[in-house]
């Protein structure tokens, strides 16, 4: 099946790789097969996995092997980083591990930079050895990166070298729209934990774009949060698992995901609540029916006026995962 559009768009999907409560990554690793192989079939673009670290419910921190595994267990659909944090490794490595993912599965893989941590301060030591990098020290490893790509670098990439990996960069505020509109590159932003930067972010972008070599063009995509169900009443109670995560996050402990609950306020504070509708507002969070979803999606969509949307769905149950991905591929074309 080709991709479809909505609203002539594509959608893609955006994994965490989520650990359930009473689960474990092997079975995350299960689920996220499962649902490639389901979003392929609904007529989704790319499927995309975030490297996160020191995240009890986020099985994605080796993403690069888990985009092969991914990419192995589905047909057509690209595949890629959304994203890799590009600080927490030597450039030559993702050059080399995303060449061999290329390689391996030609025109199927996508590079998204990121350069947060993707962890807190102890995580990116232990990653890092060091926390001596700047913020100018961002820009100057996606050069080097390009290099080995391109065949430049004083180093080779092998494999890498010569191949046509698509970089986008990621960012959740304005510095990396900035990098990309400088280096004509496709962005993606955060829009699903960062509602309220997202407009600056992609005017930013579009406003100080400069073509390049491999984009004409600005191309943005924009992430959202979407848990639909066949009824409002049941989206909003599969929706409190994700809840419940920003809310663990938000106190400093992380935990896996957790179950639905039928009472959200009973656990948390007002301050709480505030804080986490703060990350996960109705800008870019849609919560309910196949109609809901769709007023939603075409708001945002008139709001951002992006080239594209990526979509993620923190639900505890397997098969309403799934089927919450099913009712927006309804959506499409």
């Amino acid at each position: 099946m080709t991709k479809k559009t909505f609203n002539n768009i594509p959608l893609s999907v955006l994994d965490l790789a989520p650990v359930l409560e009473g689960s474990n990554p092997s079975e995350s690793f299960k689920n996220s097969v499962d649902l490639a192989q389901s979003v392929e079939k609904y007529g989704f673009n790319r499927f995309w996995l975030a490297e996160h670290h020191n995240m009890p419910g986020i099985a994605s921190s080796a993403t690069s092997v888990i985009i092969g595994h991914i990419a192995g267990a589905t047909n057509h659909m690209r595949v890629g980083a959304g994203g890799v944090m590009l600080p927490n490794h030597a450039s030559l490595v993702i050059a080399e591990q995303f060449g061999t993912l290329e390689s391996m599965y030609p025109g199927r893989i996508d590079l998204g930079l990121g350069r947060a941590p993707g962890s807190d301060q102890a995580t990116a030591y232990a990653l890092r050895r060091t926390l001596n990098q700047r913020v100018e020290d961002f820009p100057l490893q996606v050069d080097e990166l390009e290099a080995y790509f391109e065949g430049t670098a004083r180093v080779r990439s092998v494999p890498g070298e010569g191949l046509n990996i698509p970089i986008w960069l990621l960012g959740s505020s304005g510095f990396s729209a900035q990098l990309a509109a400088k280096k004509g590159l496709s962005f993606s932003f955060a829009s699903h934990f960062a509602p309220d930067y997202t407009i600056p972010a992609l005017n930013l972008y579009r406003d100080n774009f400069k073509p390049s070599d491999t984009l004409a063009k600005p191309y943005a995509m924009v992430g959202v949060n979407v848990i639909a169900a066949d009824t409002d009443e049941q989206a909003e109670y599969l929706a409190t698992s994700q809840q419940q995560q920003f809310l663990s996050i938000r106190q400093g402990k992380p935990t896996k995901l957790q179950r639905p609950i039928d009472d959200i306020d009973s656990v948390w504070t007002e301050m709480e609540k505030a804080a986490v509708e703060q990350s996960i507002n109705s800008r870019s969070t849609i919560v309910g029916s196949k109609e809901t979803v769709k007023q939603g999606l075409e708001k945002f969509l008139e709001e951002t006026q992006a080239d594209e949307m990526i979509i993620n769905s923190q639900i505890f149950d397997q098969e309403a995962r799934k089927r919450s991905y099913e009712i927006v591929g309804e959506l499409m074309d």
